[in-house]
């Protein structure tokens, strides 16, 4: 995330007296002087001598901690929790279901993987469930959190353009968080219960993600998201990461009972994670108490990229003849069905597959999306480089940004084909597979914002719940595939080679339909009416000179 400044304090009287009329001068100008003071202050506080060719920042960064920080911060540690939440099953269903042996009809010594114990071949050790869970029912349990996920991201994002980001995406979290504690006694009463808690706590997140993208839409302009997205949205793969690798350990541990504390730890963080949101977070610029006058100088400057206080009536028509919306929607289908198959399944096929137990099951399933984060983060620099140097347009970053996500997974679910019982190489496949999607948050996970940044959250309520059909579509069409074979290679690769098709096809619809310009239908009803009034107005009194 953004490197908190280290603020050292000096004397009240020591700053009095170091501060010169110039600087008093400054803070009397306009808005360039305003931001320039802030600068200025900024040095005060970190106890060196203001310097008197202090240029102003053109981007309202001349403080020490800006508002957006603030956002940004918060909503990486939310959807840390929000993931760890949605993840922690695919973990602890290992301990609680078991793993399950190879059926006699496919257990042959090509179609399976031996487990070895240095140089002496062993019989695979079966981890003992808690639970009688046949592997379909598995399936209905990991893709059940999409049933409900999917019924509200339209919800949630039409709401939060009302009622606003903060009090939606705040509220989904932290109702997650509790039902999340009830999860065990859920299980323990039956399977129906238990599936239904999932079902709620789907409900509960669906309204989220759609409401934070229409915070972003509002605090941040088009030039910063290639940067800031990846930081903020790395709080998904950090949650994942945390989850997995402390879920194996908490599974594996008597604490609390061992599965049922992976559900009792996530949601009582949940929880804590709600206190600060609530405090610190406000909806738009202007509503903040304490924004400094630079950075609201600068947002408002940025008012015709970024989402203005006046709801949008959906224009429907519109918004379904648009090729970038249909981009998104293309996306939204291949990139999650493939992303979704491998966030619920890796814990499976590296148990059932490769033989790790609980535990290095977790830690493994984890490294992926460690690479994720890591290059996410990285990616989304690089190209704020490249693009404030001038050498790539927005839609240059979003398309290659894109390709780099989507195809790259395809070309290695391909190569996954082929590694066979190499543990090792199964691990740097997926390592690549799942961590060159960090690109996709500097790519196609901004397209909404960039082209009808009022309606954010209404699009990515759209596109989002295409995503969550796939969150349940992909469990249950990989259960279907390997049921009765989870130990079987054969089965696996038929999933690979599934999930690369999506991958490979929605990747090149996207790349030929994709923009980076806010649509026409971005602007409220009469707003663009109005504009090409002023146009045509304008023309003719230029041609009227002319004559």
């Amino acid at each position: 995330m953004v490197d908190t400044q280290l603020q050292s304090r000096i004397p009240a009287v020591s700053l009095a007296s170091r501060e010169s009329a110039d600087l008093r001068a400054f803070k009397t100008q306009g808005s360039s002087g305003s931001t320039m003071a802030s600068q200025l202050d900024c040095e005060h506080e970190e106890g060196r001598t203001p310097r008197r060719d202090a240029k102003p920042e053109a981007e309202g960064k001349g403080d020490c901690w800006a508002a957006r920080y603030t956002l940004a911060l918060l909503g990486f540690l939310g959807l840390a929790v929000e993931y760890s939440l949605r993840v922690n099953l695919s973990i602890a269903i290992v301990a609680m279901a078991g793993t399950s042996e190879v059926s006699v009809a496919t257990n042959s010594s090509l179609d399976i993987c031996p487990r070895y114990e240095g140089d002496a071949q062993i019989e695979r050790k079966l981890i003992e469930g808690e639970f009688d869970w046949d592997e379909q029912t598995q399936g209905i349990m990991l893709g059940s959190f999409f049933y409900g996920y999917t019924a509200t991201n339209f919800l949630g994002g039409r709401a939060a353009e009302y009622l606003g980001g903060r009090l939606v995406f705040g509220l989904g979290t932290v109702i997650s968080a509790l039902i999340s504690l009830l999860s065990p006694l859920c299980a323990r009463l039956c399977k129906e219960l238990f599936i239904a808690s999932r079902v709620l706590m789907g409900i509960s997140q669906g309204v989220t993600i759609p409401a934070f993208f229409s915070l972003m839409a509002t605090w941040f302009p088009p030039e910063e998201r290639a940067k800031f997205g990846p930081l903020i949205k790395g709080g998904m793969q950090v949650g994942t990461v945390v989850a997995m690798t402390a879920g194996g350990y908490l599974s594996a541990s008597s604490f609390l009972g061992g599965w049922p504390s992976v559900f009792y730890v996530f949601g009582t963080v949940g929880l804590a994670w709600g206190i600060p949101w609530f405090l610190l977070v406000h909806d738009r610029p202007e509503h903040h108490p304490s924004i400094s006058r630079a950075e609201l100088e600068y947002l408002q400057a940025n008012k015709e990229t970024v989402k203005g206080a006046e709801v949008v009536s959906i224009p429907w028509k519109a918004i379904f003849t648009s090729p970038p919306v249909w981009a998104c929607i293309f996306i939204a289908w291949g990139g999650s069905f493939g992303f979704q198959t491998l966030l619920s399944e890796i814990p499976t096929y590296l148990a059932n597959i490769q033989h790790f137990d609980v535990k290095q099951s977790g830690i493994m399933s984890a490294v992926p999306y460690l690479c994720l984060w890591l290059f996410g983060v990285g990616w989304g620099f690089c190209v704020d480089r490249l693009f404030s140097a001038g050498l790539l347009s927005i839609v240059a970053v979003r398309r290659i940004s894109t390709a780099l996500a989507h195809y790259g997974p395809a070309v290695a679910l391909v190569v996954m084909c082929f590694v066979d019982c190499n543990s090792t190489l199964a691990m740097i496949v997926l390592c690549i597979a799942v961590g060159v999607c960090g690109s996709a948050y500097s790519g196609n996970a901004l397209t909404e914002q960039d082209i009808a940044p009022n309606l954010a959250g209404t699009l990515v309520g759209i596109t989002n719940t295409i995503s969550a059909v796939m969150g349940f579509v992909a469990p249950s069409v990989t259960g279907a595939i390997t049921q009765g074979r989870q130990g079987s290679l054969g089965a696996w690769r038929t999933v690979f080679a599934v999930c690369a098709a999506n991958y490979a096809v929605t990747t090149t619809l996207y790349l030929l339909t994709v923009s980076a310009e806010v649509q026409s239908w971005n602007k409220p009803d009469g707003a663009q009416e109005a504009e090409n009034e002023n146009k045509r107005k304008k023309e003719e009194g230029n041609s009227s000179r002319n004559t």
